[in-house]
């Protein structure tokens, strides 16, 4: 009998398929699984559709010299289609489901409920919603302490990041191994508690709607809004995270920009209590040993320099490097 892990990416829409596409690059068979109750052959056609949107990736990935073109037949082979009918035989052994339903919280309810029954008792059910708390959706199974969420973010086969939000009832060691497999196929998993929004959408939120308020209010246009972005915040947030730029520029500076704009913009702005209580502790940051991280036992010249080598690096990649004379 094989010990292969089983990995079924349940739902054929495009969670389903990007899944399927990252697992099966990094070795692994999948099978999509078309849950929904329709013709056999329009899901036939479904998941035609769905390996094909596949190929064309990795044929992309081919154009770009990323992945050999002669490699994509295998990785294919891989990859496996199921309808509702099948359900059963490819849900009674499988290790790891990835329920991909639209998202409605009924579909999400019905899929997980009947995908529970379905599953061994050792099967890890993670949702992939963007919207829903897993608190939620956890109690629609059958073993909520097999159960957490895992958002991917599109397109799933190359953004890293996977957000992991476990439910008060997850097993830690269902959590651990949960996190080894996504870390085993190059994914970067980050544990967050169920909130709305989690990390990336409740970023994502605010800055772009942020965006439309300074085009409504005649600040700068589309254009020059998304020029800023990617030749300056994109750039400085890619290679450093939010929370070290502000340890790197201090603290203080944070508290004494967010109590400007806040006067000026409104309470958006206002920095949370958190912020003065670092100042009132003396963690300004960096260079003053703390601030939200700890820099006392850090070779702090080690760590700028290799910051500002990344990031380097990435502005000569993206051609953005000051032109010398």
């Amino acid at each position: 009998m094989s010990t292969a892990t089983k990995i079924i990416a349940l739902g054929a829409g495009r969670m389903g398929r990007g899944i399927a596409q990252v697992f099966a690059y990094a070795g692994h068979d999948v099978t999509i699984l078309d849950f929904k109750e329709r013709d056999a052959a329009v899901s036939e056609a479904l998941l035609t559709a769905g390996k094909a949107e596949v190929k064309e990736n990795f044929e992309f990935l081919a154009s770009l010299e990323v992945l050999d073109a002669e490699k994509i037949p295998a990785i294919l082979d891989r990859i496996h289609g199921a309808n509702i009918n099948e359900a059963a035989d490819v849900l009674s052994d499988a290790d790891y489901i990835f329920e991909g339903v639209p998202e409605v919280l009924e579909l999400k309810e019905d899929a997980i409920k009947r995908a529970s029954k379905l599953t061994p008792d050792s099967a890890v059910i993670a949702s992939t919603t963007s919207t829903m708390l897993v608190d939620t959706l956890a109690a629609f199974s059958h073993r909520p302490e097999n159960f957490l969420n895992a958002h991917f973010l599109n397109p799933a086969y190359l953004i890293p990041l996977v957000e992991v939000s476990p439910s008060d009832k997850t097993d830690t060691s269902k959590l651990k191994a949960f996190t080894e497999l996504l870390e085993s196929i190059g994914k970067t998993p980050v544990q967050c508690k169920a909130s709305p929004g989690y990390i990336v959408p409740r970023f994502q939120s605010l800055i772009m709607a942020e965006a439309v308020r300074m085009i409504e209010e005649g600040i700068a246009t589309a254009e020059d809004i998304d020029r800023a972005v990617t030749t300056g915040f994109g750039v400085r947030y890619a290679t450093m995270g939010p929370v070290e730029f502000i340890d790197w520029g201090g603290v203080d500076i944070l508290h004494y920009a967010n109590k400007y704009l806040s006067k000026e913009l409104g309470e958006r702005f206002r920095a949370p209590a958190m912020v003065d209580q670092k100042i009132a502790d003396g963690h300004l940051g960096m260079n003053h040993g703390k601030g939200f991280y700890d820099f006392d036992n850090m070779d702090v010249e080690a760590y700028k320099r290799e910051k500002l080598s990344t990031f380097i690096a990435l502005l000569k990649h993206l051609d953005l490097m000051p032109k010398a004379r």
